[in-house]
């Protein structure tokens, strides 16, 4: 225990000490919030969202600039229609729908269905309020900022580690492999989640979050979800020497995971290959689970499915970085 907190001692000073770094970490996700949100103040919207339970056969169906997205859940759904999320929900069997009253795209959206022809729907009018871009976009910038910290910050520490040198000598002291390892993931960890409180805190402050949700599970999402990304940066640099290597295969690895994960857009509606392949992805499961719990409220339970995927992805990741671990 004394080698392990000497470590994480060491290595918590390192960073502080780097100014540039520490500031980097704090300025680099509220610039961004704080940019979007001003883009996006007005909440304009390009593209109309309509809910269908089932199958749709009607004029409407073929209306042009409208996203027609399939919905199994009718409760999640109407939430969605409450919070401005869908613009307008209908259900073909029962021949009804649903629209928030004071959603100026719903309106359009349900004089277009009107304006169609076709079979007649029974309005049924719900209220709630907007979630707006800001709203929705946090909690994928929150986690993009910890997965950029988790692969670059303990990746690139330990890939310069070992071409200083100074592994090498750390391998000649009682000091064992897993005891560095967990130093550098529990110093990580404590910098993620401080970081991300910090902003999160201020950035709630000025723009006023939508938060209908637990945050004690948001906090556990968020501890997972870094645990899981700082393993798989761990693996990543379990045996590189080449800073430039590193950089290399940490950017193939962020930026898929970056445009995959739902950080910027929403992958609903999009094909399954793509959405397969985002569910392998971490941070995947982070932007989802937290945007659930922020957005719609949902406990732990209701984000069971994400929470075992990080705990599976960080296992899988911490046995494969500690085996192929090497001083040298």
């Amino acid at each position: 225990m004394k080698r392990f907190l000497a470590i994480l001692h060491a290595r918590n000073l390192e960073f502080i000490r780097d100014r540039a770094a520490l500031s980097w970490g704090f300025l680099f996700p509220t610039a961004l919030m704080m940019g979007f949100a001003l883009l996006f103040s007005n909440g304009d919207q390009e593209l109309y969202k309509v809910g269908i339970l089932g199958e749709l056969n009607h004029p409407f169906h073929e209306s042009r600039y409208i996203n027609f997205i399939s919905v199994k859940n009718i409760e999640q759904a109407i939430t969605k229609v409450e919070r401005h999320q869908l613009d307008l929900l209908i259900d073909p069997k029962q021949l009804r729908y649903w629209v928030n009253s004071s959603s100026p795209s719903g309106y359009v959206a349900e004089q277009m269905l009107k304006a169609s022809g076709g079979k007649t729907f029974k309005e049924n009018n719900v209220s709630g309020k907007e979630i707006r871009y800001i709203d929705w976009l946090i909690p994928g910038v929150l986690g993009m900022n910890m997965m950029f910290s988790a692969l670059f910050g303990i990746g690139f520490v330990i890939v310069r580690y070992r071409k200083n040198g100074v592994l090498k000598r750390l391998k000649g002291t009682p000091l064992t492999a897993t005891e560095f390892l967990m130093a550098q993931i529990v110093s990580r960890l404590i910098l993620i989640l401080f970081v991300s409180t910090t902003v999160y805190i201020g950035c709630h402050l000025i723009l006023n979050f939508s938060m209908y949700g637990s945050y004690i599970s948001l906090f556990l999402v968020f501890t997972l979800g870094s645990l899981a990304m700082i393993a798989l940066g761990l693996l990543v640099a379990s045996r590189l020497k080449s800073d430039e290597l590193a950089a290399g295969i940490t950017n193939a690895i962020s930026i898929p995971m970056m445009l995959l994960s739902g950080v910027w857009f929403s992958l609903e509606g999009s094909p399954q290959w793509i959405t397969f392949i985002s569910k392998l992805l971490p941070l995947t499961h982070v932007v989802d689970a937290s945007r659930a719990i922020m957005l719609d409220g949902a406990s732990l339970i209701d984000v069971s499915h994400h929470i075992v995927a990080l705990i599976a992805m960080m296992l899988l990741f911490l046995f494969l970085g500690v085996k192929l671990f090497r001083w040298e």
